[in-house]
């Protein structure tokens, strides 16, 4: 079971990393203890294991401890263990984190082991730089994706609704989720998740408008009345039936397990593209995945092609060229290339996506071909987000629940959304 971040969790974990000073590295160890942390799922977890034991057959001596959480209990475990001088050596990193944690002193600069020890000369450039901040290298890239629709194919059919395309608006999937609602063919099943809460489903709705949720210079992107429409236009999906209640939606916790697809609860939910293989795994009706909806029939898409996760070293390691070593290993061996597949993204390294595209199935090419076909769906990579947007995140999700719930008007929550955001990053 995994529980929400909550704010005061969130900000105990920023102020506890603020009193963080870095350690210096240690030389390279032949018996080295190296500890791994990561959120995800299960099937993800058996990959992750399966290339640890790939990578101790071949580095005699070296033991590897790994630990995974849902994504809710994973950033108040990491901000714990970090400011608490016990943090794990390898760090599966976010992209809308990785500055915090960078600035704090908290992650190692890699750059020094390029190529030698750490060879990215085969990575889309823009890929590298999505992992570096203020200059140095903080994160590598595990894989590419970008933000997609998961949706239950078997219920869309059952219900006789077609599937939504590429060139779909908000409005008409908002009609077309009314009537799988209203068809009840399956009890308690709704036509979609409330999106309200997604960052990366509110943050495709700015681009599509020509705004952002930040700027470059740390700076707030979008205003009140962007926010505001947002959070009216979910209403009136919760109004018509659209998409699930507030009470349900509040039992997401932000991971596939309790997804409202997965539960049964809604035919169509919002993701990332490299989901989809654990989607399908513990779903068993058939699904697939989409781009998010239009905001309007000539608006361009939204997307962009990012990192789907880092993987980082923290600067408390006391086997940091060994964790580098492993980090190398994980995105540049062809066995474990095999073992991963896109499960965590499009692997960066071309070599290895030659390696896992022979492999495939008809489940792992899905995401593949997605991402490969966006097209005009797909934008420019913005700027790592500023340290706070953590905080950020978890802000649209509470004044999210409190409109779903009717505490707020939609109004008053696109208000409440900018001023508090705007606290957050002066405080930056």
């Amino acid at each position: 079971m995994t529980i929400r971040v909550s704010r005061r969790n969130f900000v105990a974990g920023g102020a506890a990393l603020l009193s963080l000073s870095a350690l210096a590295p240690s030389a390279f160890a032949q018996d080295a203890r190296l500890r791994v942390l990561w959120w995800g799922s299960q099937p993800r977890a058996d990959r992750t294991n399966k290339v640890s034991e790939l990578y101790k057959a071949k580095n005699s001596g070296v033991s590897i401890t790994g630990e995974f959480l849902g994504w809710g209990d994973y950033w108040p475990r990491l901000a714990t263990q970090v400011a608490g001088r016990n943090a794990p050596d390898v760090i599966q990193m976010d992209y809308r984190y990785i500055v915090e944690y960078a600035r704090r002193g908290a992650l190692a600069p890699l750059e020094s082991y390029t190529p030698a020890k750490l060879d990215l000369g085969d990575f889309d450039k823009a890929q590298v730089d999505g992992g570096s901040v203020d200059g140095h290298l903080y994160g590598v890239s595990l894989g590419a994706n970008s933000a997609a629709t998961m949706l239950n194919t078997t219920a869309f059919e059952e219900a006789g609704v077609d599937l939504p395309t590429r060139d779909t608006t908000w409005e008409e999937f908002g009609r077309m989720a009314t009537e799988i609602t209203k068809a009840g063919k399956r009890k308690g099943m709704f036509g979609m998740a409330d999106g309200s809460g997604a960052e990366p489903l509110f943050e495709n709705y700015l681009r599509q408008r020509g705004k952002a949720l930040y700027t470059a210079d740390a700076k707030i992107a979008f205003g009140v009345e962007d926010a505001s429409e947002w959070f009216d236009m979910w209403a009136k999906f919760r109004e018509s039936g659209a998409c699930v209640p507030a009470d349900i939606q509040a039992l997401d916790k932000s991971d596939i397990e309790t997804s409202t697809v997965s539960s049964g609860k809604a035919a169509a939910a919002y993701a990332h593209s490299n989901q989809f293989v654990a989607y399908q795994q513990m779903n068993k009706d058939k699904l697939s995945l989409t781009n998010y909806m239009r905001v309007t029939k000539d608006t361009k898409g939204g997307h962009y092609r990012k990192p789907s996760m880092f993987f980082s070293v923290s600067s408390q390691s006391k086997a940091v060229d060994q964790a580098v070593d492993y980090v190398n290993f994980f995105v540049k061996d062809p066995t474990a290339a095999e073992a991963l597949g896109v499960e965590r993204g499009i692997p960066e390294s071309k070599a290895m996506r030659d390696v896992v595209a022979s492999t495939l199935d008809d489940v792992s090419k899905k995401p593949l071909e997605y991402v490969a076909g966006l097209g005009d769906l797909a934008g420019k990579l913005p700027p790592p987000p500023p340290s706070g947007a953590g905080e950020g995140e978890l802000t649209l999700r509470s004044i999210s629940e409190q409109v779903g719930f009717g505490q707020l008007t939609p109004a008053d929550g696109g208000k409440q959304l900018v001023d508090e955001i705007t606290r957050i990053l002066a405080r930056g």
